[in-house]
């Protein structure tokens, strides 16, 4: 590569859903916002997905359908992998960031730097196969917390996941009730949601996915159980419809049960200028500033208390927080990790 001005970069996304997605789908919205913005920025990008693929990269498929109704199945994803690693040998490119789980395994056949994201977990067996990965490709993570997770592994940057901001409604007038966004999981923990709102006398929406057999199982168990006048469910919300209804609520509740390394519906909240009450796990402190963008509790019993008083929060203060998260400041994080991982003897 003669100049860095111009970078030549594939991105691969993973297999389950398209490129932007249409709904659910977090690491491939974080794709499609990283494809365009390095575009807009003068770069040469090909998305390596499966589906359609509408961004203004060039596009290469896997699938033609996403196999959303095996996500989480090994063959889709090695399948995946091994499309993707045909691609990639066509292309003449400078990097590749593989978004994906097992494509990274192609890395020891190529010569050139491979930069994964790690959207998930980095503990356990996860742990051990970014450690297997690391003097091959570049490790990325989407928080700090996430780094402090796992010091053992070799990272080289942290760049956290970012949204167009300016796309989000921001609403200072706020309804009388709370949102809950995410899936139906107990890791999410709707459920904990429901029993703080309903402590604290206020109301509570549900916006949530709900497709997958653990997800049904949950939703039978541990949230049926507890609607009632004061809990909606609206199933799965997405879009315009997703935005107006942080947008009009009183605060976002994150009652998150693990160590998650990046929640982007609570950068969502607060570009809407709702504020959020969450659990301190993970990157909650990275993104909400306690007593000024929401309310970060030690307990479960903290919530309701902390639900009341969120009336003496900013709505644009809360904007202001999401601005650092913006979806440019994440595009310019992964071209500089890009630029260094080119410079001369970075590979050494």
């Amino acid at each position: 590569m003669s100049s860095l001005s111009k970078l030549r970069i594939a991105v691969v996304a993973p297999p389950w859903f398209q490129v932007p997605p249409l709904g659910y789908g977090g690491i491939e919205a974080v794709c499609e916002l990283l494809v365009e913005g390095l575009v807009e920025r003068g770069h040469e990008v090909t998305l390596i997905a499966a589906g359609t693929g509408e961004t203004s990269g060039t596009f290469l498929r896997t699938f033609a359908a996403p196999p959303s109704g095996r996500l989480g199945q090994s063959g889709p994803e090695v399948l995946h992998a091994a499309l993707s690693a045909r691609h990639l040998l066509d292309l003449d490119v400078d990097i590749v960031h593989d978004h994906s789980f097992a494509g990274p395994l192609a890395a020891r056949g190529r010569s050139i730097p491979t930069v994964i994201t790690a959207h998930g977990p980095v503990t356990g067996e996860m742990g051990d196969y970014y450690k297997a990965l690391n003097d091959v490709t570049h490790l990325v993570a989407i928080s700090d917390a996430q780094q402090r997770i796992a010091p053992h592994l070799k990272w080289n940057a942290t760049v956290h996941n970012g949204i167009p901001v300016a796309e989000y409604p921001f609403q200072s007038e706020k309804e009388d009730y709370a949102v809950f966004l995410g899936r139906m999981s107990p890791e999410k923990a709707p459920h904990l949601a429901i029993d703080a709102c309903r402590a604290a006398g206020v109301k509570l929406v549900i916006a949530a996915k709900c497709t997958e057999p653990d997800e049904f199982t949950y939703f039978e168990a541990e949230i049926r159980p507890r609607l009632d006048i004061d809990v909606h469910y609206a199933g799965e919300v997405v879009g315009l419809s997703k935005k107006k209804l942080l947008a009009s609520a009183r605060c976002l509740v994150f009652p998150i049960q693990w160590d998650e390394p990046f929640g982007m519906v609570m950068v969502e909240s607060l570009a809407c200028g709702t504020p959020v009450v969450a659990l301190n796990r993970g990157s909650v402190p990275e993104i909400v500033t306690n007593g000024v963008s929401g309310f970060i509790c030690e307990s479960e019993d903290e919530l309701p208390e902390s639900i009341k008083r969120v009336d003496v929060l900013s709505p644009h203060d809360c904007r202001k927080a999401a601005e650092g998260f913006d979806a440019k400041r994440m595009v310019a994080g992964y071209e500089d990790v890009y630029r260094r991982l080119l410079e001369p003897d970075s590979q050494g």
